[in-house]
């Protein structure tokens, strides 16, 4: 219903409804009181919010919840995976919440359950300054939280399949995406991809419509550093929009058909190429690339371990060898989009030979 001219005019002046925002990302639903740079929109109130965000002024329930004591969980963690700044991680009471607090003042509060996500920001920050750890660093933390395997992957979108790009920071997953999205594959998530399960079957969550690049990866691809806009004016990190303009998102689940780990570059003949990597490898490697594992106590660790062993007897588990030669990448594309193709028909003819 809305307000008409008359008697109401002055009262609904005084109290305008609240703006919420709603977004979805990684499987989940999350209602918002700011407009978050980079996230996906849905329709308002299309769905009940998995978590509920507020961004800026300090709610009453993060006030009540930094009384209550606390342990510094995880004091100068190294670099957090997928960004350069790390955070200091506060558990208040018996993990009942948890603050992340980065050195420029950023800071979020997450209840245990992360339902409820706070974040602020202190000048000359912005909120695009905020989204940059909010998309990766604490929804990864979101996810640990709600016992979501995730890895530090990109991720990708061949006919109909998902497939994951594995690697520890600055070993090509995101320019590979990104030049896999320039010749017309849908990308899937940009840093952080998570597995789920449904009947037996394992899937990919879609994350975020944008790439993360470095300016010499913008280069590379693109022919000039500045050719795509920056996630921030106080950083040179840059974004390629999955728009649907240069590169498009996958915003449904995929099943996972295959993971490709990649290793060092090489200055051989016959690279790139991509090689078996053995079931026992193939595990340590998925263990070692589980993202936030550190977050993790005995009881997840093992639960996280058997999916992870579903996981590598169920979905082929290959390395990629790239070349040392950036200007290569082209011939990389084109090998995995072979080799995915390949590998998700013979799990299609294995499935219809065992009458699944």
């Amino acid at each position: 219903m809305e307000w008409g001219p008359g008697k109401h005019d002055n009262l609904h002046r005084k109290n305008p409804r609240p703006v919420i925002y709603s977004y979805r990302a990684y499987g989940l639903t999350f209602s918002s009181d700011t407009a978050v740079p980079a996230l996906r929109k849905e329709p308002e109130h299309l769905r009940r919010p998995d978590v509920v965000m507020s961004l800026g002024p300090e709610p009453d329930w993060v006030r009540e919840a930094t009384r209550l004591p606390f342990r510094v969980e995880r004091p100068r963690a190294g670099e957090v995976e997928g960004h350069d700044s790390p955070f200091t991680l506060t558990a208040f009471g018996e993990g009942e919440f948890f603050q992340l607090a980065y050195d420029d003042g950023t800071r979020f509060v997450v209840d245990g359950a992360a339902k409820r996500l706070w974040g602020t920001w202190l000048p000359p920050l912005t909120t695009e300054d905020l989204a940059t750890y909010l998309v990766g660093p604490v929804m990864g933390f979101v996810l640990r939280r709600r016992g979501v395997l995730a890895l530090h992957a990109s991720s990708v979108c061949v006919s109909g399949n998902a497939l994951i790009l594995c690697g520890s920071s600055e070993s090509g997953k995101s320019t590979t995406a990104a030049a896999l999205a320039l010749r017309g594959i849908p990308v899937l998530t940009d840093d952080i991809a998570p597995v789920k399960e449904d009947k037996g079957s394992l899937y990919l969550e879609p994350g975020y419509p944008r790439i993360c690049l470095w300016p010499d990866a913008v280069e590379s691809l693109l022919g000039l550093p500045g050719a795509l806009p920056r996630l921030t004016p106080t950083w040179e990190k840059c974004f390629l929009a999955l728009d649907g303009a240069r590169a498009a998102f996958e915003p449904n689940k995929r099943p996972l058909k295959v993971v490709y780990f990649f290793g060092p570059r090489v200055d051989e003949a016959d690279a790139p190429r991509i090689e078996d990597l053995g079931m026992r490898d193939a595990l340590l490697e998925l263990v070692q690339n589980t993202y936030m594992n550190w977050l993790l106590d005995r009881h997840q660790r093992a639960a996280e371990l058997d999916v992870l062993t579903r996981l590598v007897a169920n979905v082929p588990v290959r390395r990629i060898v790239p070349h040392a030669d950036g200007a290569r990448i082209g011939s990389l594309c084109e090998l995995i989009i072979k080799d995915a193709e390949r590998q998700s028909g013979r799990q299609s003819s294995a499935a219809v030979n065992s009458g699944r």
